[in-house]
């Protein structure tokens, strides 16, 4: 996955199976301002982006599943919401 944003919707990530990062990045230095590892049963099972949050997903183990909600209307990434 491309890091990216949503401009006018938070998403909530929740880890159903396996294990996956969430990284979030700043739009200045293109740098990883933070990471949180999800896993069901753990410490952190679920989290909220804030729209805007530049940010990615990786699995870390196969077979990971994730539950994905948006609290907005679908809309498709443009090319000003992918960071290069």
């Amino acid at each position: 996955m491309p890091i990216h944003r949503h401009k006018y919707s938070s998403e909530t990530v929740v880890c159903l199976r396996g294990r996956l990062v969430e990284e979030f990045y700043d739009d200045l230095e293109r740098m990883c301002t933070d990471a949180i590892e999800l896993t069901p049963g753990g410490p952190n099972v679920a989290i909220i982006i804030p729209a805007g949050q530049w940010h990615t997903v990786r699995a870390l183990e196969s077979g990971t599943v994730l539950l994905e909600c948006k609290d907005g209307p679908y809309e498709p990434l443009g090319e000003e919401d992918i960071l290069r």
